[in-house]
C-alpha cells in the first residue's frame, strides 16, 4: 500500500482509520528508517489537520503547531507528539473547544502527548523563561490553520534566539554537561539512554539549536548520519518493546539488532558507540568554537579602543614544535608546514598539544588526514618517539586521540586499531569499551614511568595490552602475535619486540596468580619468573598490571590485590636475582594461634579473633594514616567434620566477604591431648562494620553442632539477591589447573557471586572426600574466580581422574 493510499485510509475512517493506517505503515518490512518516519509523521499531520479543520469554524487566528520531534518530523513508533495551538487571543472559548476536539482523540488512542495553548506573545515569553521551550519552538512547524500566524511566530523567536544566543548558548552547554553528568557517555554504557546519554539524540538536536543561533556550527560530516543510526535504533527498540522508551536495555539489545538486520548485539553497539562518538566530538568541537566567538566578542571593544580605531588585531601565533603553533586555545598547522611532505607531523602536532594540555583544532585535524602521507616501515625514530611523548602525556592524551581517530587518523596509524575501535566489553567491571580502555591504561602508565627504566616500553605495551581482543580465541595470545607485528613496524629493535610480546602475552600473569594461587607454593613462584625472564621486564610488568587494574573500573584493584602482587613482585624478583624458594615447611604455630588453640580444647567448642590488617607507608605516602586490607579472622575449632563449610556460611550470613582462607590441623604442645583445626582467613564486611567476635562464635557453634540452618537462611537471602530482569548469567565453570602445585591439587571455580557461594562450594569438596588446604578468593563486578588447593585424606595432590572428577562434581553442584 503506498502513502497515499495509507493517507486516504486515514481520512476516510477517521481515528480507527488512522489507528489501522498507523499500524499498517509500522508493519511494513520494506519501509524502515527515514522514509517510514517522515511517512509516519505525513499520516499524523493529515489526521491532526483533519481534526482542526473540522473542529474549527474559523482558520483565522488560530494554527496547529508541530514542536520539538514532531515538528522536525522524526516520529518514532511511540514517540510524544508535541503540539502548539496557537492563537490571537480573540476568543479564548472557542480555542479552548477546539483544544478538546484535538486533544482528547489523541488520547483515546493511548497516544503520548506533549501539548499546550498560547499566543504568541505567551509562547514567546515562556520560551525566555525556559531554554527547554524555546529548544522546542525553534524547529516549529505549520500543520493547519493561519500560516502567517505559525510563521510570524518561528520568525520572532529565531530572531529571540539569535539576538539572546551570547547568553542562552553557556546556559545551554550548562544543561548539557548537567545531562552527561548523570546520564553518562553513550558511548561507552552497556545500557544506555539513547537520548539523554552524551552523544545521544539530544545532544544532536542540540548542535542544531547552536547552528540555528548563527554563532557557531558544528562539523557536519558524519553528523546527520550519525543522528539517523541513533534514530533507527530507537525505531527498532520502540517496535521490539513496544513501549515508549531509549533504554537500549541489555535484554533487549538482539531483537534490536535483529530488527535492524544486523549480525548480533554486539554489532549494534559497535554501531551506536560509532554514532555517539561522532555526536560527542562534533559537541566538543562546536562548544569550544561556542567559547573561543564569545571571548573574541567580549575582547574586541575593549581593542578596538586601545588600538584607537579600526586597526584589526593581529592573532597571535606560539610555535609548540616543528610545524605546529597555538593560536587561540588551539593547536594548528604553521603556515609553512607541509603536511604531503611531512609524514610525522600529525604525530608531532598530536604530542605538541597533548604536552601543552591543548585540543587539536578541526580545520588541523581535517588537512593534516586529508594530506599527509604514509608512514615509511619500520617508522622513522622520530615518529616513534613523538607516539611514545603522545602516551605519556597523561589526561591530554585522550582529547587529542579522540580527535585523531574522529578522522581516521588512528587506524591508518596503526591498522590493527580497527578491531579494537568501539568494541564494547561485556562485562561489568569494565567500564570503557576496548580502544577507550587502552588509551585509559596509557594514561594510568605514564604516573608509573618513573618507577621503571624503560618508560617507552611500558607505554607502548599499554596501549596494546588488549589489541588482541575482536580476534577468536584467548586475547593475550592474539595480542601477542598482533604485538609483535606492531612493535617492529613503529621501529623497536628485535630485543625490545620480545619484552612488549611478553608483556602483552602476560599482562594478566601477576594479578591472576597473586589472587588465585598460593604465594608460599615454590612452583607458583617459580612459573611466573620462568614466564617473565628478567628482572626489567618484570618491573614492566608490575607497573602495567597495576595501569591496566587502574584502567578498567573500580572493582579491579584495591590495596589488598596491590599487596598480594607486589608480594609475589617481591618473591620472583628474589628468584630471578638467584635465590632458590624453600619447600615450604609447616609454620610453628605462633603465641596467640596456640592460645586459641588451647582455650579451643579445653572449651570443646570454637574460638576466634578478629584482627585488622593494613598497609604500610610507602615511598609514595610517606605518612597518613595507613590503608586498610581487611581483617584477619583466626578461628581455632576442635576437629570435627563440616568446618570449613560451617564457618563460610557463618561469615556469608554476617556479610563478611572472604578475600583468603588457610586450614590446617595444629600440633599442640606437649601435654595437650586433641587435635585442633586453625582456620586463618582474611575477610572484610559488604558494607557497614563488622560483626562483633562474640556475634560470630556463638553463631559458629550453632553452626557446628547442627541447631543452626544455614542452607536455609542463605537460601532465603539469595532469594532477594538483587537480578536483572532478563539477564541470564553463564553457567559456572570449573577446572583443575594441572603442574599449578606440586603439593596440593589445584581447582579453579568461576561462577556468578552470590550470597553463601563459598559455603556450597566447602561443602561439595568436603562431601567429595577432600580437604581444603587454602582458598584464594576473588570478586570481580558479579563474577567470583576462586582457587581452592586440595588433597586427598592422607595430605597428597589427588590423581588426575580423581581430581577431573572432583571438579565435574562441584560444577553439576554449582549449574544445578
Amino acid at each position: 500500500m503506498s502513502s497515499t493510499d495509507v493517507r486516504n485510509e486515514a481520512e476516510d475512517s477517521g481515528p480507527s482509520g488512522y489507528a489501522a493506517a498507523r499500524l499498517r505503515l509500522l508493519q511494513e518490512g520494506a519501509r524502515s528508517g527515514p522514509p517510514r518516519r517522515a511517512a509516519l509523521a505525513e499520516l499524523t499531520d493529515d489526521w491532526l489537520s483533519g481534526l482542526f479543520t473540522a473542529g474549527a469554524t474559523d482558520l483565522r487566528g488560530v494554527s496547529l503547531v508541530a514542536v520539538g520531534g514532531y515538528g522536525r518530523g522524526e516520529l518514532s513508533p511511540r514517540s510524544d507528539l508535541d503540539l502548539l495551538l496557537l492563537h490571537d487571543g480573540s476568543d479564548s472559548g472557542a480555542v479552548a473547544a477546539l483544544a478538546d476536539r484535538i486533544w482528547y482523540p489523541v488520547w483515546d488512542l493511548g497516544l503520548a502527548l506533549d501539548h499546550s495553548v498560547r499566543t504568541p506573545a505567551e509562547a514567546r515569553k515562556t520560551a525566555g523563561e525556559d531554554l527547554k521551550v524555546q529548544l522546542g519552538l525553534l524547529d516549529a512547524r505549520h500543520l493547519a490553520g493561519d500560516l502567517g500566524l505559525t510563521a510570524a511566530l518561528r520568525t520572532s523567536v529565531l530572531a529571540d534566539w539569535r539576538n539572546q544566543a551570547p547568553k542562552r548558548l553557556p546556559e545551554l552547554q550548562e544543561l548539557c554537561a548537567e545531562r552527561a553528568q548523570r546520564q553518562g557517555e553513550l558511548q561507552y554504557l552497556l545500557e544506555p539512554d539513547l537520548k539523554e546519554a552524551r552523544g545521544g539524540l539530544r545532544d544532536a538536536t542540540t548542535l542544531r539549536a547552536v547552528a540555528a543561533s548563527w554563532l557557531a556550527d558544528a562539523p557536519r560530516e558524519g553528523l546527520d548520519d550519525a543522528r539517523r543510526r541513533l534514530l533507527d535504533v530507537r525505531d527498532a527498540l520502540h517496535l521490539a518493546t513496544g513501549r515508549a522508551t531509549d533504554r537500549l536495555a541489555l535484554q533487549e539489545q538482539d531483537q534490536v539488532a535483529a530488527e535492524l538486520g544486523l549480525l548480533d548485539a554486539d554489532t549494534l553497539l559497535r554501531q551506536v558507540y560509532e554514532a555517539a562518538r561522532v555526536i560527542s566530538y562534533a559537541s566538543d568541537v562546536t562548544w569550544r568554537e561556542v567559547g573561543r566567538v564569545l571571548r573574541s566578542r567580549a575582547v574586541r571593544p575593549r581593542l578596538r579602543a586601545m588600538l584607537g580605531g579600526g586597526n584589526k588585531p593581529v592573532t597571535e601565533r606560539s610555535p609548540l614544535a616543528e610545524g605546529v603553533v597555538e593560536q587561540d586555545g588551539e593547536v594548528v598547522l604553521a603556515r609553512a608546514a607541509r603536511p604531503e611532505r611531512d609524514p610525522v607531523l600529525p604525530l608531532r602536532a598530536a604530542a605538541a598539544a597533548a604536552q601543552a594540555g591543548l585540543p587539536l583544532s578541526l580545520h588541523a585535524v581535517r588537512r593534516l588526514a586529508a594530506t599527509v602521507r604514509p608512514l615509511p616501515t619500520p617508522w622513522p625514530a622520530e615518529a616513534r618517539e613523538q607516539l611514545v611523548t603522545l602516551l605519556g602525556s597523561g589526561q591530554p592524551t585522550i582529547e587529542v586521540w579522540e580527535a585523531l581517530e574522529a578522522e581516521g587518523l588512528i587506524t591508518r596509524l596503526l591498522p590493527d586499531w580497527e578491531r579494537v575501535r568501539c568494541r564494547p566489553q561485556r562485562n561489568a567491571v569494565h567500564i570503557w569499551t576496548v580502544d577507550r580502555h587502552l588509551i585509559e591504561t596509557a594514561v594510568r602508565a605514564s604516573e608509573f614511568t618513573r618507577r621503571v627504566s624503560r618508560p617507552d616500553l611500558l607505554l607502548v605495551a599499554a596501549l596494546l595490552h588488549d589489541i588482541g581482543k575482536g580476534w577468536p580465541g584467548d586475547h593475550s595470545v592474539a595480542g601477542e602475535i598482533i604485538a609483535k607485528d606492531v612493535a617492529a613496524r613503529i621501529g623497536f629493535d628485535r630485543a625490545d619486540v620480545t619484552v612488549l610480546s611478553t608483556l602483552v602475552r602476560h599482562h594478566l600473569l601477576l594479578i591472576d596468580t597473586a589472587t588465585r594461587r598460593d604465594l608460599e607454593d615454590p612452583a607458583t613462584v617459580r612459573s611466573v619468573a620462568e614466564a617473565v625472564g628478567t628482572q626489567s621486564t618484570l618491573e614492566l610488568l608490575h607497573a602495567l598490571t597495576e595501569a591496566d587494574a587502574l584502567a578498567t573500573g573500580p572493582a579491579a584493584w584495591s590495596s589488598w590485590r596491590g599487596s598480594l602482587v607486589a608480594d609475589l613482585v617481591k618473591r620472583v624478583a628474589a628468584v630471578l636475582a638467584g635465590d632458590v624458594p624453600e619447600e615450604p615447611e609447616s609454620a610453628a604455630p605462633t603465641a596467640e594461634q596456640e592460645r586459641l588453640a588451647i582455650e579451643a580444647i579445653a572449651t570443646g567448642s570454637p574460638v576466634l579473633a578478629l584482627r585488622a590488617q593494613t598497609e604500610p607507608p610507602t615511598e609514595d605516602q610517606p605518612t597518613g594514616d595507613p590503608e586498610p586490607l581487611g581483617v584477619e579472622l583466626l578461628i581455632a575449632v576442635p576437629d570435627q567434620p563440616r568446618v570449613l563449610p560451617s564457618v563460610a556460611g557463618v561469615l556469608a550470613m554476617h556479610r563478611l566477604t572472604v578475600r583468603t582462607a588457610e586450614l590446617r590441623a595444629l600440633d599442640l604442645p606437649d601435654g595437650v591431648e586433641g587435635s585442633v583445626l586453625l582456620l586463618n582467613w582474611r575477610v572484610a564486611a559488604e558494607y557497614g562494620s563488622l560483626p562483633q567476635a562474640a556475634r560470630l562464635r556463638a553463631d559458629l557453634v550453632r553452626a557446628l553442632d547442627g541447631s543452626l540452618d544455614i542452607a536455609g537462611r542463605l537460601a532465603e537471602r539469595d532469594a532477594a539477591y538483587p537480578r536483572r530482569r532478563g539477564v541470564v548469567a553463564p553457567a559456572a565453570r570449573v577446572t583443575v589447573a594441572s603442574a599449578a602445585s606440586r603439593f596440593a591439587t589445584v581447582i579453579e571455580v568461576r561462577a556468578q557471586d552470590a550470597p553463601g557461594l563459598l559455603f556450597r562450594i566447602g561443602r561439595a569438596l568436603e562431601d567429595a572426600g577432600v580437604l581444603m588446604r587454602s582458598a584464594h578468593v576473588s570478586t570481580l563486578g558479579a563474577n567470583a574466580v576462586d582457587a581452592f588447593y586440595v588433597t586427598g585424606p592422607e595430605g597428597a595432590a589427588l590423581p588426575g581422574e580423581e581430581a577431573a572428577a572432583v571438579a565435574r562434581k562441584l560444577e553439576e553442584m554449582l549449574r544445578g
